[in-house]
C-alpha cells in the first residue's frame, strides 16, 4: 500500500511535470491564464496519462520492443481523439478555448515519458496510480499558475468555471478588482515565464527548508539525575 501511495504523491510534489520535469511547457505558458482554463487542460493531461499507461501496461508484454515507441504514440493518439471528443460534446465552451492544445497532448513529453519509463515496467495498477499522481501535480500546478495570472491580469479567477463543472459551480466566478487595473504583462506569454519561475523557485526553497529539518540531529536527552 506504501508503494502505491508513493506511485501518487511522487507526481504531486517531488517528481512534478511542470515544476521538476519542465514538460508540456507549450500548453502551461499558452492556455494557464484563467485558472478554469488550467484546470480544464489539467484534466484532460490526467485523463490521457491514466489511459495511455493503462493502455500500455496491460499491453507491454505483446508490443514488439523493436517497434514500442511508435506503438506507444498511436496509443496516446487515440486516448487524445476520445478525450478531445468527448469535451467537444460536453464542454464546448471551453473546448473552443482549448480545442487545439488538446490535440497537441500527442506531442506531450511527459505523456510518452510515463508510458516509457513507468507503464511499461509496471502493472496496471501501478500504471493507473502514476498517471493520477503526475496528472494531479500536472493539474494544481497549472490552475495555481492561471489563477495567479487571471487574478493580477484581469482581477478575476475562475472565469467561466461553469463551463467546465457546471451551472453549481458558478459561485467560484469571481471578481476580485476592476479588470482595467490589471497587470496586462500577466496574461502575456512573459508574465507565465515570470509567475512560473515563481513558483519553481518557491518549490525548491521548500524543499531545501525540508531537507535541513530532515537532517538536523534530534535534540540531545537531558542528563537524569542520579
Amino acid at each position: 500500500m506504501s508503494t502505491y501511495r508513493q506511485h501518487v504523491s511522487n507526481g504531486l510534489w517531488e517528481s512534478n511535470i511542470a515544476l521538476v520535469q519542465l514538460l508540456g511547457l507549450c500548453p502551461v505558458m499558452a492556455v494557464t491564464t484563467t485558472a478554469t482554463n488550467g484546470l480544464g487542460m489539467g484534466i484532460a493531461t490526467m485523463a490521457v496519462l491514466i489511459l495511455s499507461n493503462l493502455l500500455v501496461s496491460s499491453l507491454r508484454h505483446v508490443i514488439p520492443a523493436q517497434v514500442r515507441v511508435p506503438v506507444m504514440i498511436a496509443l496516446i493518439a487515440g486516448t487524445v481523439t476520445l478525450v478531445d471528443m468527448a469535451m467537444n460534446a460536453w464542454m464546448h465552451e471551453l473546448y473552443k478555448v482549448l480545442g487545439l492544445f488538446i490535440a497537441l497532448i500527442v506531442t506531450n513529453c511527459a505523456v510518452l515519458g510515463r508510458t516509457e519509463a513507468f507503464a511499461m515496467k509496471h502493472g496496471p495498477l501501478a500504471s493507473v496510480l502514476d498517471g493520477v499522481g503526475m496528472g494531479l501535480g500536472f493539474t494544481w500546478a497549472l490552475v495555481v499558475l492561471g489563477g495567479v495570472r487571471e487574478m493580477m491580469g484581469s482581477g478575476t479567477l475562475f472565469t467561466q468555471a461553469s463551463a467546465l463543472l457546471g451551472e453549481h459551480f458558478r459561485w467560484l466566478e469571481l471578481q476580485l478588482f476592476d479588470p482595467d487595473h490589471g497587470v496586462l504583462l500577466a496574461i502575456l506569454p512573459p508574465g507565465g515565464f515570470i509567475v512560473l519561475g515563481i513558483m519553481i523557485a518557491l518549490k525548491r526553497m521548500i524543499d531545501e527548508r525540508l531537507a535541513a529539518r530532515n537532517r538536523q540531529p534530534a535534540a540531545p536527552l537531558a542528563a537524569i539525575p542520579s
